[in-house]
């Protein structure tokens, strides 16, 4: 890739890319060292090192990867990789999940590939028709509400219903906290009050202790599993 291309793409000039590359102890701001990561296909650890190893912990805070002002500001790819790389357990337990069936390519397709490899996948979905959607809908005041959101997922699930490992319930404990796992790594998104998921923070953490953050919240995830219902025991086949 040339200066001036990977400059567009971070949205620099190409002196500042320049310097980069001939002065290795300049380190540029976080969002244009993964800015570059994502389009040259590496890892921050091996463009810039200095920078990894300037953030390494020791204390509970080690398992925090790295954090996002916004959900929409984490690459794209980043969730992919997860995804791909899971083997045993990917759980989406963001209410509605309804922005990964628009930012993942196929996604139904790589998540059926994964169960019949022997992944156990489960979606925890807010219940459409509970009073907390429906508080939470007037709180957010957008035009794409909360149920329809759900229902686009319920139709994007519909074409895994049979296929084993595969499973989803209903739940409303997590209207204000999504959670994402991918086996030993996980991604947290706090809501916050009058924003949408993509408008809200964002954590990737990776399991590093027992008792730690990672398993804090996956012990809230599998509470609220254990209350939910079945997506399809009342649905007949071929309905979301």
């Amino acid at each position: 890739m040339t200066e001036a291309k990977l400059a567009e793409v971070c949205g620099v000039d190409g002196k500042t890319v320049n310097r980069w590359i001939v002065n290795p102890a300049r380190v540029p701001r976080a969002r244009h060292r993964w800015a570059a990561c994502e389009a040259l296909g590496e890892e921050e650890a091996t463009l810039w090192p200095t920078a990894v190893r300037s953030a390494l912990r020791t204390g509970p805070d080690r398992e925090v990867v790295q954090v996002f002002p916004y959900r929409s500001a984490a690459p794209a790819s980043l969730w992919r990789s997860l995804i791909t790389k899971a083997r045993h357990e990917l759980v989406f337990a963001g209410y509605t999940n309804y922005f990964l069936w628009l930012e993942q390519a196929n996604l139904a397709g790589a998540l059926r590939r994964k169960a019949l490899a022997g992944c156990r996948v489960r979606f925890l979905i807010g219940d459409p028709d509970s009073s907390v959607t429906q508080a939470r809908e007037a709180e957010e005041g957008v035009p794409l509400t909360l149920s329809t959101r759900i229902a686009v997922t319920m139709s994007e699930l519909q074409r895994l219903r049979g296929v084993g490992n595969v499973e989803g319930r209903f739940e409303t404990g997590h209207v204000s906290l999504s959670v994402f796992r991918f086996d030993d790594e996980m991604i947290v998104t706090p809501i916050l009050a009058r924003r949408v998921g993509h408008d809200s923070p964002m954590m990737h953490l990776r399991r590093a202790q027992d008792d730690g953050m990672f398993d804090r919240f996956a012990e809230h995830v599998e509470e609220l599993w254990g209350r939910g219902r079945d997506i399809w025991e009342e649905a007949p086949r071929g309905q979301a």
